[in-house]
């Protein structure tokens, strides 16, 4: 009998308690139970086996697969469960690439299981089919070490994967290409930035080749224009001096042909002047409050004696108002309108007078011409436009009055309206803002009587052009005016002072008439003396320092009736 300290003298039974009868007997319903739910456990294990989703190998790593359930079969391409156990008849038969197998043999060895990793196992057919497999090395109770495998078919997966990596290719391929356009549009685009700089650089040199030009044209003109202006200035005095005296008809007749001449001539070189200043900006506004009147009284005395001449009777009918506005500018526009009015007013006459509308006020001046039709009353505004001259006879000047007041108007901010009747006449108006009452700042030009005597006054014209010097000496002297004659300050120290002083601006030695002036007042003690100045400069600069002065202004070529009118004003001031 064998002793139980020998383990090997004992069976399983004795080991269990089981080597007795009795004892079997007494453990018979407890094994029973545990040997059903051992059957109850094989069984469902095998259910899960078989009925898997993923497919479930078990295999010996020295040798092939031992057991498969259908899904791997499946997933394989194979008929049954016995073709994969019969092709797979070593682990490695398994893999398309053995040294996976040799891989994951090293690893559940050294690891006792691996997650997840990701190889291609052969199918039938030459099929491969990539897989996602977990490995777990299983206990055993013979030296032949076993694994389970857990197999999920990731073919989806890996198409997705190609198909991501397809579509990654082909938008790299995509950049690529928008890339290498871009580069091109990039290098046009340098090129032609390059071209266009290249462009504007010759503009820049062409612009500023064309601003040195319009200075030079510019400096040339206003030279050419004083040389210009000089002569015909002497011409018109000389010609109004013959005009002042008891002529026969044939000498009169030409005389005024003469005098006609020179004033168109006068009217067209100060019209292309004045309008090549507008276009570039050399007229800037110097807006005001001042009493219309101041103005309108002026152009009252400068017109009244030219509509009488023309056989025209000459209304003044303005109200006493304050406007803003720049005054000779505006005076410009008035001129101009009542220039034409004269010029084309056969008979009847010419009205100078003011409207109100609201905060405006419409300076209008009516005339009895021929009148406008409807389809021409913008034309007129252009350049070089003038109505019914198709024959060479019947133009007067050459139409660049209304060009230049709708660039005056348009500058000071106003308005212009035109109203006609056709075989009536016209209405051409300006709009022009009120403005408060404010102390007057052009009291040359004020209201006073008109048509004051100038025989018996004394008056010292100063110029530096001999040929202006003998012609203002033969007008005034035909208006009974004693006249003095200085070509510079040394002479112009007469004594006693004089009445009345004719300064031209621009002297020899750089002096200039209103610098003159103040001196002459200065050495004869008299700060009121009245004084003009006559030039042909007619730029701003000049035209604001010499309103700051206080001095008036008559432009040259001069026009007689005016250097009457303004001097008649001025000694019936001083007196």
């Amino acid at each position: 009998m064998k002793k139980p300290s020998d383990p090997g003298g004992l069976s399983v039974s004795d080991l269990i308690g089981l080597g007795s009868q009795s004892a079997r007997k007494s453990y018979y319903p407890e094994l029973t139970a545990r040997m059903a739910e051992l059957e109850a456990e094989r069984n469902r294990y095998k259910w899960l086996f078989e009925n898997a989703l993923h497919g479930i190998f078990q295999a010996s790593l020295a040798g092939g697969v031992r057991a498969a359930n259908p899904a791997l079969a499946r997933m394989l391409g194979d008929d049954s469960v016995d073709a994969t156990l019969a092709r797979c008849t070593t682990l490695a038969a398994l893999f398309v690439d053995p040294e996976d197998a040799a891989e994951l043999q090293r690893r559940v060895v050294a690891e006792g299981r691996v997650v997840g990793y990701t190889t291609r196992l052969r199918g039938q057919r030459g099929r491969d089919v990539p897989v996602a497999m977990t490995l777990v090395q299983k206990p055993s109770s013979d030296d032949e070490p076993l694994v389970e495998a857990f197999v999920a078919d990731i073919t989806e997966r890996e198409q997705a994967r190609q198909r991501l990596m397809q579509l990654n290719e082909q938008l790299e391929a995509r950049v690529q290409e928008r890339t290498e356009a871009l580069e091109r549009v990039n290098a046009e685009l340098r090129q032609e930035i390059a071209e266009r700089r290249r462009i504007e650089a010759e503009l820049r040199e062409a612009r500023d080749a064309a601003e040195q030009a319009n200075r030079s044209k510019d400096r040339y003109l206003a030279a050419a224009s004083h040389d210009l202006l000089q002569p015909m200035n002497a011409a018109r005095l000389l010609v109004a001096t013959l005009l002042e005296r008891p002529l026969d008809g044939e000498v009169r007749d030409l005389s005024e042909r003469i005098h006609l001449s020179l004033e168109g001539a006068e009217d067209l070189l100060t019209d292309l002047l004045d309008i090549a200043r507008l276009d570039h900006d050399r007229i800037q506004p110097q807006p005001e409050t001042f009493a219309l009147r101041e103005l309108t009284a002026s152009l009252e005395a400068e017109f009244v004696s030219l509509a009488g001449s023309r056989g025209l009777t000459f209304r003044h009918r303005v109200v006493e108002a304050w406007v803003v506005s720049d005054f000779r500018l505006l005076g410009r526009v008035l001129r101009n309108f009542l220039s034409n009015a004269c010029r084309y007013t056969r008979r009847g006459g010419v009205l100078l007078g003011t409207r109100r509308r609201g905060d405006t006020l419409w300076v209008e001046v009516w005339d009895s011409g021929p009148g406008i039709p409807a389809d021409q009353r913008r034309a007129i505004f252009r350049e070089f436009h003038q109505l019914g001259t198709s024959r060479a006879r019947d133009r007067q000047g050459v139409g660049l009055g209304l060009a230049i007041v709708e660039r005056i108007v348009t500058r000071l901010g106003h308005e212009v309206a035109v109203r006609s009747w056709p075989g009536q006449g016209s209405c051409f108006a300006v709009g022009v803002p009120l403005g408060a009452a404010a102390e007057p700042r052009h009291p040359p030009a004020a209201s006073v009587a008109i048509g004051h005597d100038l025989a018996g006054s004394r008056a010292l014209v100063v110029d530096n052009e001999p040929s202006i010097l003998s012609s203002m000496q033969g007008l005034l002297e035909g208006w009974g005016m004693h006249c003095d004659l200085a070509f510079d300050a040394g002479e112009a120290r007469v004594s006693p002072p004089p009445d009345v002083l004719l300064v031209d601006l621009h002297l020899d030695d750089g002096l200039t008439g209103d610098v003159l002036i103040q001196r002459l007042r200065d050495h004869w003690q008299c700060p009121l003396l009245p004084a003009v100045i006559i030039t042909a400069d007619r730029s701003d600069h000049w035209i604001q320092r010499l309103r700051a002065a206080n001095l008036p202004v008559l432009n040259k070529p001069l026009k007689p009736g005016k250097l009457r009118a303004v001097l008649s004003q001025l000694l019936g001031q001083a007196h």
